[in-house]
């Protein structure tokens, strides 16, 4: 069912779910009680398959599943410093 934005004249902005052949115009306000006329608003579409999403998916899981280390690290110096950028003005600002 689509989701349907709606506001209110004191501004209140809330949401409610219909059917598309009996969403209403407008809609009474649950906080005020006046008449809240229904927003145009762009459609959520899904986000699976993106990187927004696998970043929130791999953050909740590891949450619950850590990396487990099974190696220490290399004894005797300290490993090369990791890039973190590929745009190259980041080159020019200073090293610590």
């Amino acid at each position: 069912m689509p989701l349907y934005e709606f506001r209110c004249p004191e501004g209140t902005q809330f949401e409610a779910s219909f059917s598309m052949s009996q969403a209403p115009q407008s809609l009474d306000c649950p906080t005020c009680g006046q008449a809240s006329r229904r927003r145009i608003s762009s459609p959520r579409l899904s986000i699976s398959g993106t990187a927004e999403f696998k970043l929130i998916d791999s953050t909740k899981r590891s949450a619950h599943e850590p990396e487990i280390v099974s190696n220490r690290p290399p004894a005797g110096g300290t490993a090369p410093a990791t890039r973190y950028t590929h745009n190259p003005l980041h080159q020019k600002l200073p090293r610590p």
